[in-house]
């Protein structure tokens, strides 16, 4: 059985562009690495939760790696997770934001953001004059992260099943009222609420006065990566929240961007699962410019030179589409999928891109399909029919332990 690299390029679906003739900037990229690795493998395109949906980075990457709606905690937990702080299912966990607001007529509009440097020491100042609020029985614990962002910890019985007061986009929506997705959430909501009105008194006549509140959530328990695929390894990413989805399933987090020796360190050290991620594809996408898309592109196929095909099943996708243009955040544009590796059937396709990777043997998947390709490209398909596992979902053989006999 062979190990299996995953490396993630985050944002990487997109449109076609007239200033790139009518292409996307995946298409459009000299991307030379990657099309030598595509004329190698099998090909297809990739939804990350399905076809016209655009999902968040987390939730695209919790199907991705095999988990189900139902088990995901909440991208506000994987924030916790991801920075070293330790979660229960007691608590209700929020991503918090300390912001500058301005009263209009129509409520509470946000007007910027503090300096992540020239403004540390006040906004952390800030978020602690905001710390250990109790409304309700509730109590709203604020552990500052940067720039005043924190994560927010609600004790006393709280439910997660509440909607984001942080409208996201601060020019179009004022600060939104938290509300409950069920009736049994009413009490955290209104909570959430008379909390965020506190915070406005507290912070009446500071430049920052005003903390936003998303991506409610809880832990749930969850099969490790192991239980569920049979693989164990190392989860690595710059970002937190993605270090601390790692951590939630169980794969060791380490905070590091596309690192080819890494890789083959981990490989050498015996993992049989690596995942690494960037973010640079996302954020030249995020610029709405799709030459410096491109330019990202190439910049990364650049450094994709020593992927270890010769000794591991190595897939190369990305989580969901992040447009150069127009003004959306993600798209539910499908994302191109390489897989290469011994063993690997080469299809017809030779570029990398949407339209060329269309043709490929492996057909239009969605991310929950991810890692069941993977798994069976690696010689570990999990046979059905049989039954050499208690884990629900399972997707891989199990771990060895599982399967050691009585004594």
């Amino acid at each position: 059985m062979l190990p299996i690299v995953l490396v993630l390029l985050d944002g990487l679906g997109d449109r076609a562009h007239d200033v790139l003739g009518g292409r996307t900037a995946g298409e459009a990229a000299a991307t030379p690495n990657l099309d030598a690795l595509t004329a190698r493998g099998s090909c297809g395109l990739l939804h990350g939760v399905g076809p016209g949906r655009a999902p968040s980075s987390e939730v695209a990457h919790w199907a991705m790696l095999g988990y189900r709606p139902d088990e995901f905690p909440g991208r506000a937990v994987f924030e916790a997770l991801g920075r070293g702080q330790e979660v229960s299912a007691e608590h209700v966990f929020a991503y918090a934001a300390l912001r500058p607001a301005e009263r209009r007529d129509d409520g509470w509009w946000l007007t910027g953001r503090p300096h992540p440097e020239r403004d540390a020491e006040q906004t952390a100042g800030l978020v602690e004059r905001c710390n250990g609020i109790e409304i309700d029985g509730l109590t709203f614990s604020l552990e500052h992260v940067w720039r005043g962002e924190s994560v927010l910890r609600i004790s006393g019985g709280a439910d997660d099943r509440v909607t984001d007061t942080d409208a996201f986009f601060r020019d179009r929506h004022p600060v939104l009222r938290p509300r409950p997705v069920v009736p049994e959430a009413e009490r955290t909501a209104r909570a959430c609420e008379e909390w965020s009105r506190e915070v406005l008194r507290r912070l009446e006549g500071e430049p920052f006065n005003l903390i936003t509140l998303k991506w409610f959530g809880r832990p749930r328990a969850v099969p490790s990566f192991r239980e569920r695929h049979g693989l164990s390894g190392s989860f690595a990413a710059e970002s937190a929240f993605l270090r601390g989805l790692g951590r939630c399933v169980g794969l060791e987090p380490i905070e590091a961007k596309l690192d080819l020796g890494l890789v083959a360190e981990r490989l050498d050290a015996g993992d049989s699962f690596v995942y690494v991620h960037d973010k640079r594809v996302d954020e030249a996408g995020h610029t709405k410019d799709p030459q410096q898309k491109q330019r990202a592109i190439e910049e990364l196929d650049a450094e994709l030179s020593a992927l270890p095909t010769d000794r591991a099943i190595v897939g190369v996708t990305g989580d969901h589409a992040t447009p150069a243009s127009p003004e959306v955040i993600h798209s539910g544009d499908p994302v191109p999928l390489l897989v290469a590796g011994p063993g690997v059937r080469a299809d017809a396709v030779t570029s990398f891109g949407e339209l060329d990777c269309a043709h490929g043997i492996l057909g239009q998947l969605r991310g929950s399909d991810l890692m069941p390709v993977l798994l069976n490209a690696a010689d570990r398909p999990l046979f059905l029919g049989s039954r050499p596992t208690p884990v629900d979902g399972a997707d891989g053989y199990p771990a060895k332990e599982l399967l050691e006999p009585l004594i």
